[in-house]
C-alpha cells in the first residue's frame, strides 16, 4: 500500500502537530532521559507495538498504545495524519566517526590489500591517508562539497540523522582549513545534526618523516589557533597508534585543542595497543576509537569514565582487522557505540544499517544493544544524546520510518537491503 505522505511544513509556531498512526513498532523509547547506556542497560529499549507518535514542531511531544486515551484525544483534534500502515518507527542512526569530506576513491589500494600489502605498507610508500591528502590538495572547496554532499544524501537515505565529520585529509594548514570550511557549509545546509572534528593529526606528511615533532608543532602552532579563530570544529582529534602519532604528541595536541575550547576524542589501538586509550581518559576524551586491540588494563581503564568506546566494524570487516570484544566490554559494565568509520581507504561505507547487522552477527549483540550502539551511545560519542538517540519527549523528531516489518529485529537480521521508507529530520520528512 502507498503511504500518506504530508510534505507540506508547520509553522514552527503551530499548537497543531503531525501524528503517525498505526506504526507497528515504536522502538528505541527511553523515559529515564538516560544520555547513555552501559553494560546490562545496552539490553534495554522501551517498545510499543501498535503504536502512535505526535510530533509538534521539530520535536517529539508524545507517544503511547492506539488504544489509549491520548490517541484518541490526538485523533479527534486537527493535527496532520501519517498513517504508518504496519511499519516500524525508529531513532535515526548516529554515527559518531566518518570521514566524509575527501577527493578520491582509492580502489586500487583494495586491490593492494587483496595482492596481501599491510595498511603500514601501503601507507609507508606514500598511499593511505597520504594519498588522499595529495588529492584533496588538488580539489576545490566547492568540488569537495559537492562530492561530500553526494554522500550525505546516500547516508541519509540509509537512515543516518546525525553525523560526526572528521577533517584529516589536508595534512596541511591550507588543505586543513578547507576540508573544515566544507563541513561548515554542509552543517548550514543539511538537514542532518553535524558535528566537525579537526583531525591535522591523521598521518605525517612525508617530508615530516623522521622528525614528526616539526609537524606536531605545526599542528599546535599554526593549524589550531586557525581553526578556533574560525570557529571550525567541536572536537580535536589524533590517530594514537602504531607507525603514526606517540602518547607523547597525543599529549601535546590534546592539551593545545582543550586550550581552544575544542573537546578531545582518539583514534587508538587499531594497529597495536598504543597507550591511546589511557590518554584519552586522562584528558577526558569524549570518546575513545577503533578499538580492535584492546586488553583487561583498557577495559579497566573506561570503566567509571566519561569517555565512550566506540567500535568501527566496517573498518575491521574491510582490513580483516581483529574484533574488538565488544561482548565482553559491555559483560565488563562498559558502555559501547559503533559508528562506520566512513573513508575511502579503510571503510569506504557509511551505511549503518550494515554497522547494526555487524554489530549482532560478529560481536554477538543483540538487537537491542545494536540499537542503543548505533543510535543512543553514538549520539552521546557525538555530544548530541541530549537531542538525538532515542524516542524521547521533547527530543528532536529524528525518525526513520522503515518498509514494512513487524519489529526491531528484522532490521539487522535482513542484512543488505535499504529498510528505510521515509525519513523525519526536525519533525518534517526529507
Amino acid at each position: 500500500m502507498q503511504m500518506r505522505v504530508f510534505s507540506l511544513p508547520l509553522p514552527q509556531n503551530s499548537q497543531k502537530g503531525m501524528l503517525i498512526v498505526n506504526i507497528n513498532e515504536l522502538v528505541g523509547i527511553e523515559e529515564q532521559g538516560r544520555l547513555l547506556k552501559r553494560g546490562s542497560e545496552m539490553a534495554e529499549t522501551g517498545r510499543i507495538k501498535n503504536a502512535f507518535l505526535l510530533i509538534k514542531g521539530r520535536k517529539i511531544a508524545d507517544y503511547g498504545s492506539m488504544d489509549s486515551e491520548a490517541c484518541r484525544k490526538y485523533l479527534a483534534e486537527n493535527h496532520r495524519v501519517f498513517d504508518a500502515q504496519g511499519r516500524v518507527v525508529m531513532p535515526t542512526f548516529c554515527d559518531s566517526h566518518t570521514h566524509l569530506v575527501y577527493a578520491n576513491s582509492r580502489e586500487m589500494e583494495f586491490v593492494d590489500k587483496i595482492r596481501g600489502l599491510s595498511y603500514e605498507e601501503i601507507a609507508k610508500r606514500g598511499g593511505g591517508i597520504l594519498n588522499s591528502a595529495k588529492a584533496t590538495a588538488a580539489a576545490s572547496e566547492d568540488e569537495l562539497y559537492d562530492m561530500a554532499w553526494q554522500r550525505l544524501e546516500e547516508v541519509m537515505r540509509m537512515g543516518t540523522g546525525a553525523i560526526e565529520i572528521k577533517s584529516g585529509y589536508g595534512l596541511t594548514t591550507d588543505s586543513e582549513l578547507k576540508l573544515l570550511r566544507v563541513i561548515r557549509r554542509l552543517k548550514e545546509n543539511s538537514p542532518l545534526l553535524i558535528k566537525s572534528n579537526f583531525l591535522g593529526a591523521h598521518g605525517i606528511p612525508m617530508e615530516y618523516r623522521g622528525h614528526q615533532e616539526d609537524y606536531v608543532d605545526l599542528v599546535i602552532n599554526e593549524m589550531i589557533p586557525l581553526v578556533a579563530s574560525e570557529d571550525l570544529a567541536d572536537f580535536i582529534d589524533v590517530f594514537c597508534d602504531q607507525g603514526f602519532f606517540t602518547v607523547e604528541d597525543t599529549e601535546r595536541i590534546l592539551m593545545a585543542g582543550i586550550k581552544y575550547g575544542m573537546r578531545p576524542k582518539i583514534h587508538a589501538n587499531e594497529m597495536a595497543i598504543s597507550g591511546g586509550v589511557q590518554v584519552g581518559v586522562k584528558y577526558g576524551a569524549i570518546s575513545v576509537d577503533h578499538l580492535e586491540q584492546i586488553g583487561d588494563e583498557e577495559i579497566e581503564c573506561l570503566k567509571d569514565t566519561e569517555t565512550m568506546p566506540t567500535v568501527l566494524p566496517g573498518c575491521a570487516f574491510f582490513l580483516n582487522l581483529p574484533l574488538s570484544p565488544a561482548r565482553k566490554m559491555i559483560d565488563s559494565g562498559l558502555p559501547v557505540a559503533m559508528a562506520s568509520d566512513f573513508n575511502p581507504g579503510t571503510s569506504p561505507s557509511g551505511n549503518m544499517q550494515l554497522i547494526m547487522s555487524m554489530a549482532c552477527i560478529r560481536y554477538r549483540l543483540t538487537p537491542e544493544e545494536a540499537l542503543n550502539a548505533t543510535t543512543l551511545n553514538t549520539a552521546y560519542a557525538m555530544g548530541v544524546s541530549d537531542e538525538v538517540g532515542s524516542i524521547t519527549k521533547g527530543k528532536l523528531a529524528n525518525l526513520i520510518v522503515t518498509e514494512p516489518m513487524t519489529q526491531l529485529e528484522f532490521m539487522p537480521y535482513y542484512y543488505g537491503a535499504n529498510k528505510v521508507a521515509k525519513m523525519i529530520l526536525n519533525g518534517k520528512f526529507v
